[in-house]
């Protein structure tokens, strides 16, 4: 099997430990999407852009990683509402409070549900998990994230990127 196969397979690998990992209530709210070849370039140069138009730094560090990544792992989490415990993590007294006061900030939708965050946390570390297990290097980056959704790569109210890489040294060390 080739390196891109292998990796492929590993990104696979990881969106089935981000689908399986536990969530609150057992409801899945989380979108997932493997990106490889010709969409990597794609959402590297969609990095690019939004570090210039932003002008907020690292956009083309993190954007030159993800070029140099056999693959990429999505997560989103797709409205996912809220657990309706009335808990108050999110800063605010009821459920109802936080879905009446939901907007479209500049990268991401806000506020959110702190047990769903939780649950995208998950989703994440079962993923990087599943790469580290085949010593595959990573890395979770949010700017991946924000070019993603406004790219429309992938649909949710926040979202989150992974690349992977296997070469002589971690890629995504050492910047």
């Amino acid at each position: 099997m080739e390196l891109d196969q292998q990796m492929q397979y590993i990104a696979g690998m990881m969106a089935v430990a981000a689908r399986t990992a536990p969530k609150g209530k057992g409801e899945d709210f989380i979108e997932i999407r493997v990106l490889s070849g010709e969409k990597i370039s794609a959402l590297a140069e969609a990095m690019f852009e939004y570090g210039e138009v932003s002008k907020k730094p690292n956009f083309d560090r993190d954007g030159k990683n993800v070029r140099d990544s056999e693959a990429v792992l999505l997560l989103a989490l797709k409205k996912s509402g809220t657990l309706g415990l009335n808990c108050g993590a999110c800063g605010y007294d009821s459920c109802v409070e936080l879905e009446e006061n939901l907007k479209v900030g500049p990268e991401f939708e806000g506020p959110l549900c702190a047990w769903r965050l939780i649950d995208l946390g998950i989703a994440l570390g079962s993923a990087v998990k599943t790469a580290s297990l085949f010593n595959a290097d990573n890395r979770i980056m949010y700017r991946i994230g924000v070019a993603a959704l406004r790219a429309g790569m992938i649909k949710g109210e926040i979202a989150v990127g992974v690349p992977i890489s296997a070469t002589g040294k971690n890629i995504y060390f050492d910047r």
